[in-house]
C-alpha cells in the first residue's frame, strides 16, 4: 500500500518533471523564435538595401534629366514665347529657387517680364478680407467695373489686377493709365498686400502665379484665395498659369482647388512640379498653351493628366 508519503513524493516528481519540460519547451521555443526574428531582419534589412539602392539610382536618374532638359532648354523654349510679355506673381510660400528658375525659362522662351509682384500673408489670409475688399474696393479706376461674381477677396483682387496688369486680350491694349496702375498697386502695397521693387510693374499679355508645395493652404483659406485670385486674373487675361510643388496639389492646395473646380480647370493650366527643370520648362510652354486657347494639368501630383505638353504650341 502506498503511504501518504510516497503519494506526496510523486506529485512533487511528476510537476518537476513538467516544470523542466516547460523549461526545455521555452528554451527551445525561444531559439526558434529569435532565429525566426534574426531570418525576418535580414530579409528587411536585405529589402531595406535595395530600395535605398533603386532611390539612389531615381534620383541619379532625375538629376541626369534636369541637366539633359537645362541644357536643351533653348532648343525646347527657344521662339516659344517671342515678342510675348509676362507679369509674374509670387505666393508668401512660393520658393526663391523656383522663382529665379521660371523667370530664367521665360527669358530662354523669348517672353519678357514686365514685374514681379509679391502676394504678401495679408493677401491669401481669410481674416484679412473685410480690409483687403474695402481697399481693392476705394481703387477701382473710373469708369471701370469689376464683375459681380467677384466677392471673395482673392477673386475681387485677381479681377482689379487683371483689369489693370493684364492686356485686354481682344485688342492687346491697356485698360487703365499708368497713374491708375500705380493707384492700385501703392495702395496694397501700403496696405500690406504687395510687395514688389523699386523698378515699375508694367501691363503684360500673361501671368505666371508661383506658389510652393502647399503646406499651409489649408490656413485661413490661403490656398483657396490664391486659386481664386488665379482664375479671375485669367478672366481678364489671354493666358495664366498657376504653378508649384507637389504638394500644392493635395488637400486643399490652391493647384488642388483649380483641378477640382470644372471651371477653373478649363481656363488656368496648372504644373505641380516646379522643383524639376521638366515643371519650369512646362510653366513657359504651359503660357503658350494659353495663349492658343488651352488649358491643362501637368506634373506627377493628383488630377495631373499629363508630365508635360505633348507638343510645343505653335
Amino acid at each position: 500500500m502506498i503511504s501518504m508519503r510516497q503519494h506526496a513524493i510523486s506529485i512533487v516528481a511528476i510537476f518537476l518533471a513538467l516544470a523542466i519540460g516547460v523549461v526545455l519547451g521555452s528554451q527551445t521555443l525561444a531559439a526558434d523564435l529569435l532565429s525566426g526574428l534574426r531570418a525576418d531582419k535580414t530579409d528587411l534589412r536585405q529589402q531595406v538595401d535595395i530600395l535605398t539602392e533603386q532611390n539612389r539610382l531615381l534620383g541619379e536618374q532625375a538629376v541626369a534629366a534636369d541637366r539633359f532638359i537645362a541644357g536643351s532648354s533653348g532648343r525646347i523654349l527657344g521662339g516659344a514665347l517671342a515678342d510675348r510679355s509676362v507679369v509674374v506673381f509670387t505666393t508668401p510660400d512660393a520658393d526663391p529657387g523656383d522663382v529665379e528658375a521660371v523667370t530664367r525659362a521665360l527669358a530662354v522662351s523669348g517672353a519678357a517680364v514686365t514685374g514681379r509682384i509679391a502676394l504678401t500673408e495679408a493677401f491669401v489670409d481669410a481674416t484679412e478680407g473685410d480690409r483687403m475688399r474695402t481697399a481693392l474696393t476705394n481703387v477701382i479706376p473710373a469708369g471701370a467695373q469689376l464683375r459681380t461674381g467677384a466677392v471673395d477677396q482673392g477673386s475681387m483682387a485677381g479681377d482689379l489686377l487683371g483689369l489693370v496688369l493684364l492686356l485686354d486680350p481682344g485688342n492687346g491694349q491697356t485698360r487703365s493709365t499708368p497713374e491708375e496702375l500705380g493707384l492700385v498697386l501703392e495702395t496694397l502695397r501700403g496696405g500690406g498686400f504687395l510687395a514688389y521693387g523699386d523698378t515699375p510693374v508694367r501691363p503684360a499679355q500673361l501671368a505666371v502665379v508661383i506658389t510652393g508645395n502647399g503646406v499651409a493652404a489649408a490656413e485661413n483659406g490661403a490656398g483657396s484665395n490664391t486659386a481664386r485670385f488665379a482664375g479671375a486674373l485669367r478672366g481678364r487675361g489671354a493666358g495664366v498659369v498657376l504653378a508649384g510643388r507637389a504638394g500644392a496639389a493635395d488637400g486643399q492646395g490652391p493647384i488642388a482647388v483649380i483641378r477640382t473646380d470644372a471651371a477653373l480647370a478649363a481656363q488656368v493650366s496648372t504644373v505641380d512640379n516646379l522643383d524639376r527643370e521638366l515643371g519650369r520648362v512646362t510653366t513657359a510652354l504651359a503660357l503658350g498653351e494659353q495663349l492658343n486657347g488651352g488649358a491643362g494639368r501637368y506634373g506627377t501630383g493628383a488630377k495631373a493628366t499629363s508630365l508635360t505638353l505633348a507638343a510645343v504650341p505653335g
